[in-house]
């Protein structure tokens, strides 16, 4: 499906070249003399090839047609990751290099959407916040404000965030996990 090349985002799949690519970074780029284009930075889904494309921003690019499913993360063994379609049963095993970074924030039972083209998955969309409890955190400095510090603390997967002062070891806190960042203290 052809659309204007302004509204390609990170995570979206177009195809050009005969291949399929994912969109990682796209910055419009407006140069003294000329019109303005569109840099588009891309990698290759099946061989993990980067490119940057420049395309004009009045151009359009050809968006591929994903079929999404939603299914339940299961278990993970190693860098496979199983998931299962809640309505045939039907399960499915994910490589980590597809799932990218945000595999360390999937949880058992974790509903995610899987981006397939002609059944072969591309991408998984998992929620954009989760909640999880810190197992530990630095004690609090004395002579820090509240308001502009922060302090790191690792969460029960193992990743490191940084956290206001007042959050103790214990704490169930909402973390964004695109970014991978504290966002609240969450209401349990």
């Amino acid at each position: 499906m052809k659309v204007n090349a302004n509204t390609m985002r990170p995570g979206h799949v177009m195809e050009h070249n005969g291949k399929l690519w994912v969109v990682a970074k796209t910055q419009i780029v407006q140069p003294g003399k000329g019109g303005a284009f569109i840099q588009i930075e891309m990698k290759d889904v099946r061989t993990g090839t980067k490119t940057i494309e420049r395309v004009r921003t009045q151009e359009s690019v050809e968006r591929a047609r994903l079929d999404d499913h939603e299914m339940q993360f299961l278990f993970n063994e190693g860098d496979d990751f199983t998931f299962m379609d809640d309505n045939s049963f039907e399960q499915i095993i994910i490589k980590r290099e597809i799932i990218g970074d945000p595999a360390v924030f999937l949880q058992e039972g974790m509903k995610v959407t899987v981006q397939s083209h002609e059944g072969s998955p591309l991408g998984v969309e998992i929620p954009q916040t989760v909640t999880l409890t810190i197992l530990e955190a630095d004690p609090v400095v004395k002579g820090q404000t509240a308001s502009s510090s922060y302090k790191p603390a690792k969460l029960e997967n193992g990743v490191r965030v940084m956290v206001p002062p007042h959050i103790e070891a214990g704490t169930r806190i909402v973390v964004d996990t695109a970014e991978g960042t504290y966002l609240e203290r969450a209401k349990d």
